[in-house]
């Protein structure tokens, strides 16, 4: 193993899933069984494996905690504020799909799943309201 001088952040990958419907967006989103924002609501993701590259982490987070399963992702971009998470250092890779599928269900370290209309949503953990809105600008582009 090497050593090196500078400690490292940890890296994680959220999933942002929208499902537009009767001129209407809905993303998916989970509600936390842990701290930190225990019982807030959050974007489907969590930390990188050594082995696994973001894009498949994003899908495999996504399948854990809501049951959904996605074959794609396409990266929105990186979020780095340096005390985005309090736990620790922790950059993530946002991604965007799209899905159909409405049925979703809570698993891993998510106490529930479930799409909101994004005229009501609740308060979001973390940066991801700041997320959710660059996603929305990519989306409406689109």
């Amino acid at each position: 193993m090497y050593c090196y001088k500078y400690p490292h952040p940890a890296v994680t990958a959220d999933c942002i899933v929208f499902n537009k419907e009767d001129n209407r967006i809905y993303v998916l989103l989970i509600k936390r069984k842990n701290e930190p924002f225990k019982d807030c609501w959050a974007f489907p993701g969590g930390f990188i494996n050594i082995d696994e590259s973001a894009e498949d982490a994003a899908i495999r987070e996504l399948k854990e905690e809501t049951g959904l399963e996605i074959s794609t992702v396409e990266q929105l971009k990186a979020y780095s504020t340096p005390n985005r998470d309090p736990r620790e250092r922790v950059i993530t890779i946002a991604f965007i799909a799209e899905s159909t599928i409405k049925d979703v269900k809570g698993g891993d370290d998510a106490k529930e799943a479930r799409w909101f209309d994004i005229s009501t949503l609740p308060p979001l953990a973390f940066d991801h309201e700041q997320i959710l809105k660059d996603a929305l600008e990519k989306v409406k582009k689109n």
